[in-house]
């Protein structure tokens, strides 16, 4: 079986890329998609790794787009990491990312916290900077609790420290990770977005939709499946790890055949095929 939708510490999530495989492994996953939100350094890191454990890496990406004021996140799968026009729109998202996070910490500061940037990308290390990052360092400042405080009182949508993201099209994220010969897939789609918002989507041209995910239930995971069937759309699935406890627990429990990959996988040849 394969989880198609995992994070390394390359973005936000609380493991390595080696560490990441080690743990798919000792779950007697039989391959992984790496997802970073939009960063792909970690791709190569766990081929390494999985070369020695004897796990199928999918090269992959979580690219953060926004559409009608709703977060739509675009997975790529199968791309080539090394694409230059790959390269260079990831790079703009990072310096946008890193623009991003020092407003917030000016809003901090506004409103009387004395806290850094330094902070921030230290807990980001050698990650792609965020939110999460930001409220790491607060909770390590002693000025919130715990990680979900910080969203609570600070970073939210609707809180005093909130700067809203710079707006990326979806249909610019499903061409990116077309021109770099991926596939492009809607992820977890039940989380946050309407039935509406999602067929809008599916319009734009994603080769696949998100099924399977912690945050569907029964009911939600029928009707994508049903709406994949409808469009023609492959479908994917995964546990959306980050680390920690559940993420822990999640991971090897949200899976999809190595069918359902080979199927990707055949669509990617074929495409390729008319591309050269």
């Amino acid at each position: 079986m394969y989880d198609l939708h995992t994070h390394t510490s390359r973005s936000d999530g609380q493991h390595s890329p080696e560490e990441l495989v080690t743990l798919a492994a000792e779950k007697k996953l039989q391959g992984l998609g790496i997802t970073d939100h939009d960063e792909i350094g970690g791709i190569e890191r766990a081929l390494a790794q999985a070369a020695i454990a004897g796990l199928d890496i999918i090269p992959g990406v979580e690219l953060s787009t926004s559409h009608r004021g709703y977060d739509v996140h675009i997975l790529g799968y199968f791309i080539d990491y090394g694409d230059a026009g790959l390269l260079r729109f990831l790079h703009t998202l990072k310096d946008q990312r890193l623009n991003r996070a020092s407003r917030i910490v000016e809003k901090l500061n506004h409103l009387g916290l004395t806290m850094s940037f330094d902070a921030v990308l230290e807990e980001a290390g050698e990650g792609c900077v965020g939110r999460p990052h930001v409220a790491n360092a607060l909770v390590r400042e002693g000025y919130v609790t715990t990680f979900q405080d910080a969203f609570n009182h600070y970073l939210a949508e609707d809180k005093p420290a909130f700067v809203p993201k710079p707006e990326l099209a979806p249909a610019a994220g499903i061409a990116v990770i077309h021109q770099a010969g991926g596939l492009a897939g809607l992820a977890h789609p039940g989380q946050n977005l309407t039935a509406e918002v999602v067929l809008e989507i599916i319009k734009l041209g994603v080769d696949a939709i998100e099924t399977i995910h912690p945050k569907h239930s029964g009911e939600r995971q029928r009707f994508f499946q049903a709406l994949a069937e409808k469009f023609d759309l492959l479908q994917t699935g995964g546990s959306d790890f980050h680390g920690g406890a559940k993420g822990l627990e999640k991971l090897g429990q949200y899976t999809v055949s190595r069918v359902q990959v080979d199927r990707l996988r055949d669509l990617v040849v074929e495409r390729r095929k008319t591309w050269h």
